[in-house]
C-alpha cells in the first residue's frame, strides 16, 4: 500500500497543510483529483494528490483512506508544482492555488459539449494564407526561432508593426513539433479578434478559449478539450495561464505592461511570474509583447534577463500617426469649457466627412465624476471604501467603482441639509451625451464597464464598428488595448492628465501607455492617421514623449526618476492588509507586526514601514488596516518568508484576524 499527502479543498488557514492518507487504488498519481473523509464531515470531500510515498512518515491512531478517484478531472505533475511555489511566492493557501487550475462547471448530462465556435466545423481545415515578413519580422523571428529550448524574449515594436504575425509563426513552429502553446491577451475584448485570426489560421479543432466571460460550463468544456490534448493552442485573459496543457512549447503575452495581468483577489499573482515558471519547467519560450513595455520589463532587457528583438516600422509602411496637443488651459482663456475642444471639434468633422471613424478615449466612465455640496462643499464617498462615488444618469445612480456599492442620488446634502447639488467632471456616459448632440448625423456608440456588463455585448459594440455601422466609438481604456481597425482616421484623447493624478508612483509610466497605445489605433490601414491629446499638462515629460512616439526618452527619465526614489524594479512593495470583524484587531495586529518587523532589522533605509489609518468596511467585511513594507531589490524571498512565519504564528493564534499579501500592489491602501 502507499500513502499519500493531500491538499483538501478546504478554505481555511488553520487546515491550510498536507494531510497523509492511505492509498489502495494503484491507478492515483500526483494531480489525481480523490475523495476522502475530513474533519468529521457528513460526505466525502475532494483532495488532490500533492505527494506519493511508500511510508506514512509518522505514526497514526486511526488512518484514513481515499475512497474515491475523480476519473475526469487531474492535475499535471508540473501544474501541482507550479500550486505549491504559488503557496510561498504569494503567500496564499494551497488550495487557493489549485482551484486556479481546475475546472469550473461540470459536463452536460447528456455528454454533449457546448460549442463556442457557432457556425464553424469542427473539422474545417485551416486556410488562411500567410502574408509575407517585413525584414524586421524575419530578423526579430530568425533571432528567438534560433534559441534551443526555454528563453525570455521582449517583443518591443511599435503599434501595428506586426507582432501578432510573429506570435502566430512561433504558435505554428510549436505546434509542428507536437508541443503546445499558449496565446495570453489583457483584455477580454481583445479575445474575440484575436481568435477569428487564428481559426482563420489554425482551424476551430486545434484552439480553445479560456477567460470569465464563459459560463462555467463553457469553461469547463474548453478545460478538459485541452487537458485531453485535442487543443493544441489556449487564447485567453490572465487565467488562461493556468491552462491544464502538457508540453508546453511557447507562452506568448500580448501587451505585456498591461496592469489587468496582476490578480487583484486571492491568490494576488503576477500573470508573467507564473507564465516564467510554468516556460521554465517546460524549457518553453516565454514571448512578451508591446509597443509601450513597462519600465521592469524593459530595464530586464537593458540588463540582459530578457532577449530584446524590435521592431520599429508598421507592417503597412504608413508612417506613424500625426500627433497635435491641445493646451486645455488655452482653450478655458478663450471661455470654453467644453469637453471636446475646437481643434478636435473640427477634426472630427473633417474624417467624417471622409468617411473615416472616429475612436474618442476617456478612461473615466459614468456621467459625472462625483456629487458635491454647493454650500458645504461635501462630496459623498462611499461609506464602505471612502473614495468619490461615480453618478450615472441612465440608472440615475451614485455607485462605487471599487466595492461596487450603489445608491440613489441624495435629494439633500447629508452633511448640511442643502438641496444645492453639484455634478463635477465628466464620464464616458456624459460625453457620448455630448458627440451625439454636436454630431447629430454620426453613429456613436460606447465601450466601457457598464455597456460590456451583458453577454455578447463586448461582440456587438466591437463588430459593428468594424463593419463600419458606427462613426464614432467612445471608451475607457479597453479601446486602446490592442484592437486592429483599418478605417480609423482620428483618435481623441480627451482627458490626458487623469492617469497622471492618480496617487501612484506608475502614473506617469501609466499616462506615456495610455496615450501611446489609444494613439496606435489610428493609421492601421492605408493613409496616416491623426491622434489629438487634449491636456492641462502639455509640458509633462510623459505626454510629450507619448506624443512624439519616444519611448526612449519616457524610459530614460522615468528609470531616473525610480532609481533616485528606490521604486521598483529597484525595490519591491509588499502591502500586508489585515481585515477582522472586530474593530480593534487590525490596528493592534498591524501594530506588533511593524514592531516585530522594525526589531528584526527590516527598517533599515529602503525598508521603511508605513501604515495610513483604519479603513472601515462594510458589516460583512469588517475593518482594515495596512502596512506597506519597501523591500530591496534582491531580498523579496527573505521578507516573504519571514512574513509567512508571522502569518502562520498568526492563525494559530487566533483566526480573528485575516492576513493578505501582495506584492507590488496596483491599488495600494494609504490611507
Amino acid at each position: 500500500m502507499r500513502y499519500a499527502d493531500l491538499v483538501i479543498d478546504n478554505k481555511n488557514d488553520r487546515t491550510d497543510e498536507l494531510y497523509t492518507y492511505g492509498c489502495e487504488d494503484d491507478s492515483v498519481e500526483v494531480g489525481s483529483k480523490v475523495y476522502v473523509r475530513f474533519a468529521g464531515r457528513k460526505d466525502p470531500v475532494a483532495g488532490y494528490v500533492f505527494r506519493l510515498k511508500d511510508e506514512p512518515g509518522k505514526e497514526f491512531k486511526r488512518l484514513r483512506y481515499i475512497e474515491e478517484k475523480d476519473g475526469e478531472v487531474s492535475l499535471t505533475e508540473e501544474m501541482v508544482r507550479t500550486a505549491s511555489w504559488m503557496r510561498t511566492r504569494y503567500l496564499c493557501r494551497y488550495i487557493d492555488a489549485v482551484e486556479l487550475f481546475t475546472p469550473a462547471g461540470q459536463a452536460r448530462k447528456d455528454g454533449r459539449l457546448r460549442e463556442l465556435f457557432a457556425g464553424t466545423s469542427e473539422d474545417e481545415e485551416p486556410g488562411q494564407e500567410k502574408p509575407e515578413l517585413t525584414g524586421e519580422q524575419r530578423q526579430a523571428l530568425d533571432e528567438i526561432e534560433a534559441e534551443e529550448g526555454h528563453g525570455i524574449f521582449l517583443i518591443h515594436g511599435v503599434t501595428g508593426s506586426g507582432k501578432t504575425e510573429i506570435y502566430m509563426r512561433l504558435i505554428e513552429d510549436a505546434v509542428s513539433k507536437g508541443k503546445g502553446a499558449v496565446m495570453l491577451v489583457p483584455e477580454i475584448s481583445l479575445t474575440k479578434q484575436i481568435t477569428d485570426r487564428f481559426l482563420r489560421r489554425f482551424g476551430a479543432a486545434n484552439i480553445a478559449v479560456l477567460h470569465s466571460r464563459l459560463s462555467p460550463g463553457e469553461r469547463h468544456d474548453e478545460w478538459m478539450k485541452i487537458r485531453s490534448g485535442r487543443a493544441r493552442i489556449v487564447i485567453g485573459a490572465r487565467s488562461a495561464v493556468f491552462c491544464p496543457m502538457e508540453n508546453i512549447g511557447v507562452i506568448i503575452m500580448d501587451e505585456e505592461h498591461e496592469s489587468t495581468y496582476k490578480s487583484d483577489m486571492t491568490p494576488k499573482y503576477e500573470t508573467v511570474e507564473v507564465a516564467l515558471k510554468r516556460a521554465m519547467d517546460h524549457g518553453a519560450k516565454l514571448i512578451l509583447g508591446s509597443a509601450t513595455p513597462s519600465a521592469v520589463s524593459y530595464a530586464r532587457s537593458e540588463e540582459g534577463l530578457y532577449k530584446r528583438v524590435t521592431l520599429t516600422e508598421r507592417y503597412n509602411k504608413v508612417g506613424m500617426p500625426e500627433v497635435k496637443i491641445v493646451d486645455m488651459r488655452q482653450e478655458l482663456r478663450m471661455g470654453s469649457r467644453d469637453i471636446v475642444s475646437g481643434p478636435l471639434k473640427e477634426a472630427i468633422d473633417a474624417e467624417l466627412a471622409k468617411k473615416k471613424q472616429v475612436i474618442l478615449f476617456l478612461n473615466r466612465r459614468g456621467y459625472s465624476t462625483f456629487v458635491s455640496c454647493l454650500d458645504c462643499g461635501t462630496a459623498r464617498t462611499c461609506p464602505d471604501c471612502g473614495i468619490s462615488m461615480t453618478y450615472h444618469k441612465r440608472e440615475n445612480v451614485l455607485m462605487c467603482h471599487y466595492c461596487g456599492r450603489r445608491e440613489s442620488v441624495p435629494a439633500v446634502c447629508p452633511e448640511c441639509g442643502s438641496k444645492r447639488l453639484g455634478y463635477f467632471g465628466t464620464g464616458t456616459e456624459k460625453t457620448d451625451e455630448r458627440i451625439k448632440a454636436l454630431f447629430p448625423d454620426a453613429k456613436c456608440a460606447r465601450l466601457d464597464l457598464d455597456t460590456m456588463r451583458r453577454k455578447g455585448s463586448i461582440e456587438k459594440i466591437l463588430g459593428d464598428f468594424e463593419k463600419g455601422k458606427t462613426d464614432i466609438l467612445i471608451g475607457t481604456q479597453v479601446v486602446a488595448k490592442g484592437l486592429d481597425f483599418r478605417n480609423v482616421g482620428l483618435v481623441g484623447i480627451l482627458s490626458a492628465d487623469i492617469s497622471l493624478n492618480i496617487p501612484d508612483y506608475r502614473s506617469a509610466e501609466r499616462t506615456f501607455q495610455l496615450i501611446c497605445q489609444a494613439a496606435g489605433r489610428a493609421g492601421r490601414g492605408d493613409e496616416k492617421g491623426k491622434v489629438i491629446i487634449q491636456t492641462f499638462t502639455p509640458d509633462n515629460y510623459a505626454v510629450r514623449a507619448a506624443a512624439a512616439q519616444d519611448y526612449d526618452s519616457f524610459f530614460r527619465q522615468e528609470i531616473s526618476f525610480r532609481m533616485q526614489r528606490s521604486y521598483p524594479p529597484f525595490s519591491d512593495f509588499i502591502q500586508v492588509v489585515f481585515q477582522s470583524k472586530d474593530e480593534g484587531l487590525p490596528r493592534k495586529t498591524a501594530e506588533s507586526w511593524e514592531t516585530a518587523l522594525r526589531s528584526a532589522g527590516w527598517a533599515a533605509p529602503g525598508a521603511v514601514m508605513m501604515s495610513g489609518p483604519m479603513i472601515v468596511m462594510n458589516k460583512k467585511d469588517g475593518y482594515k488596516e495596512c502596512l506597506l513594507i519597501k523591500c530591496p531589490a534582491g531580498q523579496r524571498k527573505t521578507y516573504m518568508r519571514g512574513l509567512g512565519e508571522m502569518k502562520r504564528e498568526l492563525v494559530q493564534q487566533t483566526g480573528k484576524v485575516r492576513v493578505t499579501v501582495d506584492v507590488n500592489p496596483y491599488s495600494m491602501w494609504r490611507g
